[in-house]
């Protein structure tokens, strides 16, 4: 997913990614990969599986695949070797922008990256050059239905565990610390909430507002670039993108 913008820029994001699910869930199941080989494949002695369950479960990933993805992951259906790395830099207009990829080639994906970033005018930095401007968090986002109640909802996400909520026009936010991620999810399923999206993001601590339109256009096709790359599982930014129109 795209940083950390506005929920309907997520959507659409998303949206235009509903024609290639089948890449997404290919991500996740690499994420799968990564939580088996490091703690194992039960996900109840796993906490970093439980909670790529919870996002492949948001994103709507059948159960089927999850559990082949699990099972291959165990060295049951493959034995290819997946390690995370993560990239920093700058986008046009001092936006900030961190690549966390998983990948089976590294010296592949570190060219595609820089490639991504030198076509649009952005540099690559090293780590740690832009990682301090956003925070690690827990981000569960649940559809605003007609008539709720905000001061409810944020009741509810309080006692859960959340640390804070923000309220936009279509969906509640909730954020958590890492560590409380999946105690809180656990305790709003108990509640009867579903979730658009639930998973562990870095969220920029400030938004960089770019007013050009042809510096905005070079950061976008970046953006969808990056997000493009097989290799890519996120990419998080800190520019405050202008909302899309709905095509519908």
């Amino acid at each position: 997913m795209s940083g950390h913008s506005k929920w309907h820029n997520i959507q659409a994001k998303k949206g235009k990614a509903d024609a290639a699910r089948g890449k997404i869930f290919t991500k996740i199941g690499r994420e799968i990969a990564i939580a088996v080989r490091e703690g194992g494949a039960n996900p109840d002695n796993n906490g970093k599986l439980r909670d790529i369950i919870a996002k492949a479960k948001a994103a709507n990933m059948p159960n089927d695949n999850i559990q082949r993805s699990i099972k291959k992951a165990s060295g049951e259906l493959s034995n290819v070797v997946y390690e995370q790395v993560t990239y920093e830099g700058y986008a046009p207009g001092g936006v900030a922008i961190i690549v966390d990829a998983i990948t089976d080639n590294r010296n592949r994906t570190v060219s595609d990256v820089r490639h991504c970033f030198a076509k649009y005018d952005g540099n690559m930095g090293t780590t740690g050059s832009v990682s301090f401007m956003f925070d690690e968090k827990g981000v569960l986002v649940v559809e605003r239905t007609p008539g709720s109640d905000e001061d409810e909802m944020m009741m509810i996400a309080l006692d859960a565990g959340a640390e804070d909520m923000k309220a936009e026009e279509d969906v509640y936010e909730i954020y958590t610390t890492p560590a409380d991620f999946s105690s809180v999810l656990a305790a709003l399923e108990e509640q009867g909430l579903t979730f658009l999206s639930a998973e562990v993001q870095k969220v920029p601590q400030n938004m960089v507002t770019v007013t050009d339109e042809e510096t905005l256009t070079k950061i976008q096709k970046m953006l969808d670039m990056l997000e493009d790359n097989d290799d890519v599982q996120n990419v998080y930014h800190n520019c405050d993108l202008p909302e899309e129109e709905d095509e519908d």
